[in-house]
């Protein structure tokens, strides 16, 4: 797992490093379990070494989907962890937050969104992605970049109660998450990045 915890860092840093132009980056992730993975335990050492100061958000709540952050920033819900990493490295967790008080916290320059495990292969679960892009454009600086999250498939032998929407078949999961992606974020003008570590993922586990 450390391993692909690492392959997740890298990807992100590949993807922000050359659009890089102020002296500290701030990226925030709006997700779940699978954000957690990907910039809370590697990505700021990986930036360090590539000379970048870095600032670190993630609006966090396990399982969340789109139709949950949907919901939560309609009623103002403080359905969230808040965890931050500043630029020195040192993180922090507060609980009880609303998403509009996570996107208050800093002048964001990157933000992510994903879906959900088990919907990121069902394109269909994606409708209220644009609703979830319009509020945070409202909330964050005219020039932030937003980036999709392309989340992975299940291990082979994965336990998890939703894997049967895959025939419990990881290869099957895999392609139904990149052709979800493929279909869905296209169409959405204002997300300019997707971070493909699902791809990455599936490369590293057959290399």
């Amino acid at each position: 797992m450390k391993r692909f915890i690492l392959v997740l860092a890298a990807v992100l840093v590949s993807s922000v490093c050359s659009l890089a132009q102020n002296d500290t980056i701030k990226i925030l992730a709006i997700g779940n379990s699978f954000s957690d993975d990907a910039i809370e335990d590697h990505l700021h050492g990986l930036a360090e070494a590539e000379g970048l100061t870095i600032v670190i958000g993630n609006i966090y709540k396990g399982g969340c989907s789109i139709d949950r952050h949907v919901r939560n920033l309609r009623g103002d819900i403080t359905d969230y962890e808040y965890r931050k990493i500043d630029a020195e490295g040192v993180r922090t967790i507060v609980y009880g937050y609303t998403m509009a008080r996570g996107l208050a916290d800093e002048d964001w320059d990157y933000v992510s969104f994903q879906q959900s495990s088990p919907n990121s292969g069902q394109p269909e679960t994606y409708a209220l992605l644009p609703e979830l892009v319009e509020y945070v454009k409202a909330r964050v600086p005219e020039d932030a970049v937003f980036m999709f999250h392309q989340t992975w498939a299940y291990s082979k032998d994965s336990k998890h109660k939703e894997y049967h929407r895959y025939d419990n078949d990881q290869i099957k999961m895999f392609n139904a998450i990149v052709a979800a992606v493929d279909e869905v974020i296209p169409q959405i003008k204002d997300i300019k990045i997707v971070i493909p570590s699902g791809t990455a993922i599936q490369n590293a586990r057959t290399s």
